[in-house]
């Protein structure tokens, strides 16, 4: 068919075309009718579902995340270093933080202690060894009276001069180590 005879069969095609039946009186009475009631308890439930799941992976995430073994490892590097896990009288134990830290410092202890004279070895042992002393003796003490803050804050700061007397033996071989003006 060409292009002509298309369009004069489309013009006999009727332009409207009349349903078979009146549909408004159906659609104005759907309109009008109210709408059916949705259950109000299944929304209420899922929610609550939601908060229960919600509340137990959070829960679950946490417990992985802060828990414990207390086991470190520290590296021998050919000295015998007195290592003891550090704790916060009989009850508590110090953080995982802080024993990682203190565990770095103890296998970078071992190779800066050689850098050492022997004399400024022993000397450096021996401040080790007293404050590792006096933490034992603190720790005794606070098993006794687990709730005396004084002996709690000179035991933090005990750790932390522990730490600091670890650190300045590493800085002291390193800068050693590394002048160049002389």
């Amino acid at each position: 068919m060409n292009d002509d005879k298309l369009t004069a069969a489309a013009r006999q095609l009727a332009t409207e075309i009349s349903p078979e039946r009146d549909l408004w009186p159906e659609i104005e009475s759907a309109i009008d009718a109210p709408l059916p009631q949705r259950a109000r308890w299944t929304p209420m439930f899922a929610q609550a579902a939601a908060m229960v799941l919600l509340i137990g992976a959070s829960s679950g995430l946490t417990y992985l995340a802060v828990k414990d073994d207390g086991s470190v490892v520290v590296p021998n590097y050919g000295t015998e270093l007195n290592v003891r896990p550090a704790a916060f009288g009989n009850t508590y134990a110090l953080g995982w933080d802080y024993e990682a830290a203190r565990a770095d410092l103890m296998s970078e202890l071992a190779v800066e202690l050689e850098r050492l004279s022997p004399d400024e070895r022993a000397d450096v042992e021996k401040s080790l060894e007293v404050l590792r002393g006096a933490i034992d003796d603190i720790n005794a003490a606070l098993e006794q009276d687990p709730d005396n803050t004084l002996l709690q804050d000179i035991l933090m700061k005990t750790y932390n001069e522990d730490l600091n007397v670890m650190r300045k033996v590493g800085g002291m071989t390193r800068s050693v180590m590394s002048r160049n003006d002389i």
